[in-house]
C-alpha cells in the first residue's frame, strides 16, 4: 500500500477529495466561478519531495492511531481495562460472618495482616451479613487489612457436606457459572472491589470418584472463572486439597483452558505450606498464586476479642480497594 493509499483509507475524505489529482483540476477548471490558475497543469503534477513526505507522515500516524486488523475501536463497556495485581505475603484468617469494626481493629494485635470476606453466593453459609458494607471494606482497609473476597455459589451434586446439597449445580453446569459470575463482578463492584481484584469460588469438598459430578463441577467452574475474567476480575478457586484441588490440578496438567489464575487449598492438621503441597506439582500456580488454609475453626483471642476462624498462609492477589 502507498503512502497516499494509506492515508485515504485511514482518513475518510469528501467524494470530490477521492478523485484524482487531475480530475480535480479540470473540474475546477469548468466551473463557472472559477478564478484564474496561475500555476501550469504539469507543475501540479509534477512530483513533489516535502509534499510526498508529508502525506507519507500523516498516512503513517493515522495508521498508527487506527486499532489493529482484528482489534474492536473501543473496550466492551463490561469489560474494563485490565490493572495489575496486588499481592500479598503473610497470614490470613476468615470467618464465616464479617467481624464490626471494633473486632477488626483489635484484631491489629494479631499475626493476621489479611481477612477473607464472604462478599456473595446463595451457598453461603452466613448469608446475612450485618457489618458487610461498601463503607465496611473501605474503613477495614484503611486500617491496614488486606481482603480476599470470596464467593459461594453453586455447589457440586455430589457435595460432601449435607447443608450444600440443596445449591447443588443444575442441568447446565456452563450456562449457570456464567451467570453466577457475572453476578460474583456486579456484587464485588458494589462492595468497592475495584477491577483486577481476585474473586475466589468456594467449592466445598466432594466425592472424586463420580465422574459425571466432577465433569459437572469442572464445567462450571470454568464458566464461572471466564466470566469473571472476562469481567476485568482475577478468577480464584477454594477447595479442599484432596478433592477439588485435586481434580483441578489433572485439569491443569491436560491442558484444560479457563483454570483459576490462584488456587486456594485446605489442608490441616499441619502447619502452613505453600510450596509443598503434595496434590500441585511444584510449578503449578507458582509464583504468587497459592494460598493454604491449614487450620480451620479455631478460637483466637486478641485484643480482648475472641473469633472463631479459619487460618491461611498467603502469597496471592488481594483486593483493590475503591478509595
Amino acid at each position: 500500500m502507498t503512502a497516499r493509499s494509506a492515508l485515504r483509507n485511514a482518513l475518510p475524505l469528501p467524494r470530490a477529495a477521492r478523485l484524482p489529482l487531475r480530475s480535480r483540476l479540470r473540474s475546477r477548471l469548468r466551473s463557472p466561478f472559477r478564478t484564474r490558475l496561475r500555476t501550469p497543469l504539469r507543475t501540479w503534477l509534477r512530483p513533489c519531495p516535502v509534499r510526498t513526505t508529508a502525506v507519507a507522515l500523516m498516512a503513517s500516524a493515522a495508521l498508527l492511531a487506527a486499532p489493529a486488523h482484528g482489534t474492536p475501536a473501543r473496550h466492551d463497556i463490561g469489560a474494563p481495562r485490565s490493572f495489575a495485581p496486588r499481592y500479598f505475603a503473610g497470614r490470613a484468617f476468615d470467618t464465616c460472618e464479617a467481624p464490626s469494626l471494633a473486632v477488626m481493629r483489635a484484631w491489629r494485635s494479631s499475626p493476621y495482616r489479611a481477612v477473607g470476606v464472604y462478599f456473595g453466593g446463595r451457598g453461603r453459609g452466613c448469608p446475612l451479613q450485618r457489618e458487610l458494607s461498601a463503607g465496611w471494606v473501605a474503613q477495614v482497609h484503611a486500617q491496614g487489612w488486606r481482603m480476599l473476597p470470596l464467593f459461594v455459589g453453586s455447589q457440586p451434586p455430589c457435595v460432601l457436606a449435607e447443608a450444600k446439597r440443596r445449591y447443588a449445580i443444575g442441568r447446565g453446569p456452563w450456562s449457570q457459572g456464567t451467570r453466577e459470575g457475572g453476578e460474583a463482578v456486579r456484587a464485588a463492584r458494589g462492595f468497592g472491589f475495584a477491577a483486577g481484584s481476585p474473586l475466589y469460588l468456594d467449592i466445598e469438598a466432594y466425592r472424586t470418584d463420580d465422574a459425571d459430578c466432577a465433569a459437572t463441577t469442572l464445567r462450571f467452574v470454568r464458566a464461572w472463572n471466564r466470566e469473571v475474567r472476562r469481567l476485568g476480575y482475577l478468577p480464584g478457586f477454594y477447595s479442599s486439597a484432596g478433592t477439588g484441588v485435586r481434580l483441578l490440578e489433572r485439569a491443569r496438567r491436560a491442558g484444560t483452558k479457563d483454570l483459576p489464575s490462584v488456587v486456594w487449598f485446605a489442608r490441616w492438621r499441619g502447619g502452613p505450606a505453600l510450596d509443598t503441597e503434595r496434590e500441585l506439582a511444584a510449578p503449578a500456580w507458582q509464583p504468587h498464586g497459592r494460598i493454604h488454609q491449614y487450620a480451620g475453626n479455631v478460637t483466637e483471642s486478641y485484643g480482648g476479642r475472641r473469633m472463631r476462624v479459619d487460618s491461611s498462609l498467603v502469597d496471592a492477589p488481594v483486593a483493590r480497594v475503591t478509595p
